[in-house]
């Protein structure tokens, strides 16, 4: 797709989707488009290719059977979904008939996080952490909207499954300047660098984390941040890399603290051996959070901008 934008510029990553998957299956046969009564975004693609789209309603576990099934017999299906009804509800129907059998299916997630206003029955908190636990699916959460195409691209031919994780999907700021990032499972991505601490970040938060870092070199503080784009397999060499040359990390992602990227860090850190200075976690406590704005919330449970800042501070 030849997509033109500025840095800044507020992009609908679920339309660049729908448009990309058009683009995509008038060249390939293989590709098919399936959703759970949350395809708004997929009216061009079901008009055009009745025959290889499926809206299976409010029934998640049936879209994922089904895109198995399609799987098999040689297609490469692209799941259309909220995040926490893409992950909770048909658990099973990921794990055992999507990646038990390592499928090229992908699931593409909008609304990750807690920034629906919906309440927690459709906040996706937990989803990093069940997606990341199943074995052979690959995990990536998107900062940018308009690199979400160069994930679709890499998806058809990554041979297993992958889950695509978006923040709302409907008007996200792009980070990166067209051309100067190439979406590469596996890896991570250095926005700004700076040598005191390292945020690691994904998703929503990388935007917030580059102006805590901006606002802190005022301070004579240099924050480098990471963006996590690649949750799994997640870019260790980068981790222990940042973590030798700043010391202090912090882990920022809007997800349950103790069971999504924060955890995968840690756990590659002790398995390699590797001590940082100070590591702290900024994401949601154990608790189910309520109604209310998005940055309401934030600044409720200390993640957002100004606790971040006040955080770091303390540890430098």
């Amino acid at each position: 797709m030849n997509l033109e934008y500025k840095v800044g510029e507020l992009l609908s990553s679920r339309a660049l989707i729908g448009d990309y998957l058009v683009e995509l299956a008038e060249k390939d046969e293989r590709i098919w488009a399936l959703t759970s009564d949350c395809g708004g975004n997929l009216f061009d693609f079901a008009e055009k290719f009745p025959e290889r789209f499926v809206d299976t309603g409010i029934a998640e576990q049936s879209a994922a059977g089904i895109a198995a099934g399609l799987a098999l017999s040689g297609a490469i299906p692209h799941i259309m979904g909220m995040a926490p009804f893409v992950t909770m509800r048909c658990f099973e129907q990921n794990r055992s008939s999507i990646a038990y059998q390592n499928l090229p299916v992908r699931i593409i997630a909008s609304c990750g996080g807690i920034g629906t206003c919906g309440g927690s029955t459709h906040y996706a908190m937990e989803d990093i952490a069940i997606m990341s636990s199943i074995v052979n699916m690959s995990v990536v959460s998107i900062s940018d909207p308009a690199v979400v195409l160069d994930v679709m691209d890499a998806g058809l031919t990554h041979e297993g499954p992958m889950y695509i994780r978006l923040t709302l999907g409907r008007s996200d700021p792009t980070l990166y300047a067209k051309g100067s990032i190439t979406r590469e499972l596996g890896k991570g991505y250095t926005v700004c660098e700076g040598s005191d601490l390292t945020i690691f970040a994904h998703g929503i938060t990388v935007g917030y984390a580059k102006n805590v870092s901006e606002q802190l070199a005022k301070e004579n503080m240099s924050v480098r941040v990471v963006d996590m784009m690649s949750i799994k397999p997640l870019d260790t060499q980068l981790v222990i890399k940042c973590v030798e040359e700043t010391k202090n990390i912090v882990v920022w992602e809007d997800h349950f603290a103790t069971s999504g990227l924060s955890s995968l860090i840690a756990n590659a850190l002790v398995d390699n051996g590797v001590q940082p200075s100070s590591f702290k976690r900024v994401g949601l406590p154990a608790v189910y959070p309520g109604f209310g704005p998005l940055q309401e919330l934030y600044a409720k449970y200390g993640m957002d901008q100004n606790s971040v800042i006040n955080l770091i501070r303390e540890m430098l």
